[in-house]
């Protein structure tokens, strides 16, 4: 993923800065309200010193979340007051909810619901439509989504994007979609790709995306296992992958291309404009009996996992799923409502990714939110542009995007004067104290503060596009506290959520009002998280229930059974662990644990983390050790990557350079310091493993080898998924011998499997 955030006229103000962040002050958390994860995502946001103010005063007013109990017990958010159901609203009684299971892995399947006694947890269920429709009835006139063509923004209200959604549904009965079937979605973000998902889903069949960087074989494996019977690809680019695998695809009846002039005709497929008029015959009465005939507890969008450790999964989302969800996590995060304010996001994360999905369509349709669609070269520069124009007020990027602006900001930064580099850092050093204080309940704010905002934060936050943006999210994958601190001293604070596709998104959230460093936070409202099996440091599986937690995956019992209990806990793999606050700390991953040939079980997180904090040349670490005699280390350096492939390249990164000059380095390329070929670099990199070491618990714990590759870590590479996360057993076959040099002539005594059961 590439990702030149930051121009030199949008780090003009910025230049002067450093690591230093603190909370921001331009927005409520109330503000920040497309979703919680939409409050990672990104609005539009007022600038004047009233609105400041007012927003300062909300937050300051906030409230601590109910604290967790303590580790290995269960923690349950719930609100006291009963939500008031509208008549029309499909109640719990009359679904039979008695006579079903929680989970079921068939595509006609409906699934007992986890309905609580009061509270969040018993909020009647609805469907998609249901919800849409009361948006509709409250906002219809305010504006929905926002497309650029030029310079122009094209907007849809929300009964114009209702009515458009209604007439792709006809268009998919029209050409054959059968309920419990498929449509996928292949293409970067825009109105279409929402309409298509959400008219397959009134139609009765299932939206699907499909990542946009699969391979035709990838596609294909998607496109069988769900059925599908339409297929809804961007352009040429990806109309070709499709086009491959065709004749191995025998559901599909159609295939619709929505962006650019089709190169050629071909049978069954159409533009997007000929799709849209296909359905006009198609009466609305035959569209009315199949949207009255879904109920909340039948599984309307499959999210396919992204295969990293096997073939992908579809993870079955109900109608439950998504509105209970998208309802929970705004009242988690206080999100307003449109007739109070109402809150943009910017749409640029894969919405084949469960995140994407609920920040972008189905928070925003839950409160009336509008969406401004980034280019689809936003990972490669447009997205600094589209965050100016738009000023979001919330914005959600995964890892790898805020380290890629951090790395721009110091780089910059770098080259300003004597004199701004020493007022940045003053300002840093202030800011990062100033929101330390205030994450542990002293909210004074002292006059250094209040000059450091006014000389350097309002401008930071200006030249990010970012100066009405109350909430900053990540998630997805791990954040170095490097760099989260580097945000905090320049006042923006960069709030984790956690959760996963089997849970709808989002499982637990940091807020303004309940944020600690490194800690993905609390619970959202009507949830509950269950320390499974906990160690005496109160480490264990971290499992989840909830309305949140998926039907099961489609025609895959095996792998249902493997993730839910007999009890319906989700247990997510992850290990973790509450303090004594309730803030949920993820420690690591069951299947990325490593057993030493000793049986010592070491998580590779935290040792990898805590190496590229100290060295800033490293781009990715990753530990070796699982049945092995001693640990190792694959490193990569920090380098440019191509704009248009998305391959790394051997130049260094200014930071990286930066590193090698203060060593005495004249190191400009990778390929200058692989094989050991630079000595400073070499014998620091050393010492930072040394340092490492020194925190190690036993000798089993410490690196005894380690090298640097050739290339960076990439998508294209293979060795990251689409959420950057690191694919291990990918990177443990690319490169095997690598990693047998490090074994070489060492006799690796046998050791048990993981004695951590799943469950």
């Amino acid at each position: 993923m590439h990702l030149t955030l930051l121009s030199e006229t949008m780090m003009t103000a910025a230049a002067v800065m450093e690591p230093t962040g603190e909370y921001l002050q331009s927005c409520s958390p109330e503000e920040c309200d497309v979703s919680v994860i939409d409050a990672a995502m990104e609005s539009p946001a007022n600038d004047s010193s009233e609105e400041e103010c007012s927003s300062e005063r909300e937050e300051e007013a906030d409230t601590e979340m109910t604290p967790a109990l303590q580790s290995g017990s269960s923690v349950s958010t719930q609100e006291s007051k009963p939500v008031t159901a509208n008549a029309d609203v499909l109640r719990p009684d009359t679904l039979n909810l008695n006579e079903l299971k929680l989970c079921t892995t068939r595509e006609d399947g409906e699934v007992k619901l986890r309905m609580g006694d009061s509270g969040q947890a018993a909020e009647p269920a609805i469907t998609v439509n249901q919800m849409f429709l009361q948006t509709v009835e409250q906002y219809g006139d305010q504006v929905a989504l926002a497309s650029k063509d030029g310079d122009n923004w094209n907007r849809l209200t929300y009964k114009e994007y209702y009515q458009r959604c209604r007439t792709a549904a006809k268009s998919f009965l029209k050409l054959g979609l059968e309920r419990y079937h498929g449509v996928g979605i292949l293409g970067f973000n825009s109105p279409e790709w929402f309409i298509a998902d959400i008219g397959a889903i009134l139609a009765g069949g299932f939206a699907v995306g499909i990542y946009t960087t699969n391979s035709p074989e990838a596609c294909q494996y998607v496109a069988e296992n769900c059925k599908a019977n339409v297929l809804v690809v961007e352009n040429h680019k990806q109309l070709q992958k499709i086009l491959q695998i065709q004749d191995k695809l025998p559901h599909v009846k159609a295939i619709i291309q929505y962006k650019d002039a089709l190169k050629e005709k071909k049978p069954n497929l159409y533009t997007w404009a000929e799709f849209m008029e296909m359905g006009t015959d198609v009466p609305d009465s035959q569209l009315d009996e199949i949207i009255a005939s879904q109920k909340p507890n039948q599984c309307c969008t499959l999210i396919y996992t992204s295969g990293t450790t096997g073939q992908p999964k579809g993870v079955m989302l109900s109608h439950d799923n998504i509105t209970w969800t998208a309802s929970a996590t705004g009242k988690t995060v206080k999100l307003k409502h449109a007739c109070e304010a109402q809150e943009v996001v910017v749409s640029y994360l894969p919405l084949s990714h469960i995140a994407a999905q609920m920040i972008d369509i189905w928070l925003p349709i839950k409160h009336g939110g509008v969406i401004y669609f980034a280019q689809p070269d936003a990972l490669k520069g447009s997205l600094a542009i589209t965050l100016k124009e738009v000023r979001p007020t919330a914005f959600m990027g995964v890892p790898r995007v805020w380290e890629k602006m951090q790395e721009k900001m110091k780089s910059v930064g770098a080259k300003s004067s004597t004199v701004q580099r020493r007022v940045a850092s003053w300002a840093k050093d202030v800011g990062l104290q100033t929101n330390l204080n205030k994450m542990h309940g002293n909210s004074s704010l002292p006059f250094s503060y209040r000059l450091a905002k006014k000389l350097v934060f309002k401008k930071v936050r200006k030249a990010l596009g970012l100066d009405r943006c109350t909430k900053c999210y990540t998630g997805a994958a791990p954040i170095t506290k490097d760099t989260l601190e580097f945000f905090l001293s320049l006042d923006i604070p960069v709030y984790e959520l956690y959760g996963m596709s089997e849970s709808t998104g989002p499982h637990t959230i940091s807020i303004p009002s309940a944020h600690r460093l490194t800690s993905c936070g609390k619970v959202i409202s009507g949830c509950e998280t269950k320390i499974f099996s906990p160690d005496s440091e109160g480490n264990g599986e971290i499992c989840f229930w909830g309305r949140h937690v998926f039907m099961g995956y489609l025609n895959m019992e095996d792998k249902t059974e493997e993730s839910l209990d007999s009890d319906g806990w989700l247990h997510s793999g992850d290990l973790g662990k509450h303090d004594k606050e309730g803030f949920l700390f993820i420690t690591g991953r069951i299947k990325e644990l490593i057993i030493t040939a000793g049986g010592e079980n070491i998580p590779p997180v935290p040792t990898e983390d805590a190496l590229k904090e100290l060295l800033p040349v490293i781009s990715n670490a990753m530990l070796i050790g699982d049945k092995k005699k001693f640990l190792s280390m694959l490193l990569t350096l920090k380098c440019n990557v191509n704009p248009d492939s998305g391959e790394p390249e051997d130049e260094l990164t200014p930071e990286a350079i930066e590193f090698c000059q203060k060593l005495g380095s004249k190191a400009l390329k990778v390929s200058d310091i692989i094989g050991g070929k630079d000595r400073a670099v070499h014998k620091a990199i050393q010492e930072g493993i040394d340092r490492v070491n020194e925190q190690a618990s036993s000798n089993a714990q410490k690196i005894q080898k380690w090298t640097i590759l050739e290339k960076d870590f990439s998508l294209p590479g293979g060795e990251l998924g689409p959420t950057m996360k690191l694919k291990r057993p990918i990177v443990m076959k690319m490169y095997k011998d690598q990693i047998d040099n490090f074994y070489k002539d060492v006799i690796t005594p046998t050791v048990p499997e993981n004695p951590l059961s799943t469950k």
